[in-house]
C-alpha cells in the first residue's frame, strides 16, 4: 500500500536553547534495573511523566500535550478501501492528559521501551479539505470536522540508542512503533458535498453506524499520526532529561540493533 502522511509539527517540537535538566525534576521517579520490582516502578515513573507533559514543560520548550495543537496534517493514501487526498488545518487534539499507563518495560541491553497506555477519550478537531473515498463512498468537502475515538489502548515500542553527554547517559529515541485498539468512534464532517444537508447528514450517519470498518480503513493513517506525535515528544523530552534520572543504574550500551522492529 502506498501511503504518505506529512505532519507539520512546528508547534510540537522546538529547538530550545534552554539548559537540559541538570538536577532531577520533581516529576521524575528514579527506578533501578537491578530491582525485581522495576517494571512496576517504571510504570509509575512513566505515569508521572505523562501527568507532567499534560500542561507542558516550558523550561525546556515543550508545548502542552493536552490540548495538543498541530498546524497541519497532510494525508495522501491511494490504495485499498481508502483513497484520500486530504488536509487537516489548525488541529486540536484533547485527551492525552488523561492517559493511564498500564505497562512499562525497558530492555536490559538495548534500553528499548515497551509501553502500553489507555486513553479513555480522545477528540481531534480541525478544518478539513477532503477529496476521495472511504469504504468506497465518494467524499468531497471542506469545513469543520471532529473525530472521537474512545477506550483507546496503545502499544508503543520505542527504538532507543544511548549516548554520553556531560557525565550523563541520555536516551536517543530514533523511532516509535504503534499498534492500537479502540472501543468506539464518533465523527462529524460538516459541509460535505458543498453543504447539501441531506447528503451530509446521511453520509455522517452511515460512517458513524459503520465506525468499526471506517476505523479499520483509517488505521494506517491514524497509526502513523500517533507514531509521529509520540516520537516528537519523546525525542524532545529525552534530549533534555538525562537517562540517569529515570534509570539509576543505566549504562551506555552501544549495541547493534535491528532496524525493522515491529510491535
Amino acid at each position: 500500500m502506498q501511503l504518505k502522511i506529512f505532519i507539520v509539527t512546528c508547534v510540537l517540537y522546538h529547538s530550545s536553547a534552554a539548559e537540559y535538566y541538570k538536577t532531577k525534576p520533581d516529576f521524575v521517579k528514579t527506578c533501578f534495573k537491578s530491582d525485581p520490582e522495576f517494571d512496576d516502578c517504571s510504570r509509575q515513573a512513566v505515569q508521572q511523566l505523562f501527568n507532567a507533559l499534560g500542561p507542558g514543560l516550558p523550561e525546556i520548550g515543550m508545548a502542552p500535550l493536552d490540548p495538543l495543537n498541530i498546524p497541519k496534517i497532510r494525508i495522501l493514501q491511494g490504495e485499498g478501501p481508502v483513497n484520500v487526498n486530504a488536509a487537516l488545518d489548525n488541529v486540536t487534539v484533547t485527551g492525552f492528559g488523561q492517559t493511564d499507563v498500564l505497562l512499562s518495560q525497558v530492555d536490559a541491553k538495548t534500553y528499548d521501551f515497551y509501553t502500553r497506555v489507555r486513553v479513555p477519550k480522545m477528540r481531534i478537531e480541525g478544518t478539513y479539505d477532503l477529496k476521495g473515498k472511504i469504504l468506497l463512498i465518494p467524499l468531497v468537502g471542506r469545513g469543520l470536522c471532529w473525530f472521537e475515538p474512545t477506550n483507546m489502548t496503545i502499544d508503543i515500542v520505542s527504538d532507543v540508542k544511548t549516548y554520553d553527554r556531560d557525565g550523563f547517559v541520555f536516551f536517543n529515541v530514533t523511532a516509535a512503533h504503534v499498534k492500537y485498539n479502540i472501543g468506539g468512534m464518533k465523527l462529524r464532517m460538516n459541509n460535505l458535498f458543498d453543504g447539501i444537508k441531506s447528503l451530509e447528514d446521511s453520509t455522517n450517519s452511515y460512517l458513524n453506524a459503520n465506525w468499526r470498518p471506517v476505523s479499520e480503513s483509517l488505521r494506517p493513517i491514524l497509526t502513523k499520526t500517533i507514531e509521529d506525535i509520540l516520537l516528537d515528544f519523546m525525542q524532545q523530552l529525552f534530549n533534555n532529561l538525562p537517562g540517569n534520572f529515570m534509570i539509576g543504574d543505566v549504562k551506555n550500551n552501544a549495541v547493534s540493533k535491528k532496524t525493522d522492529k515491529k510491535v
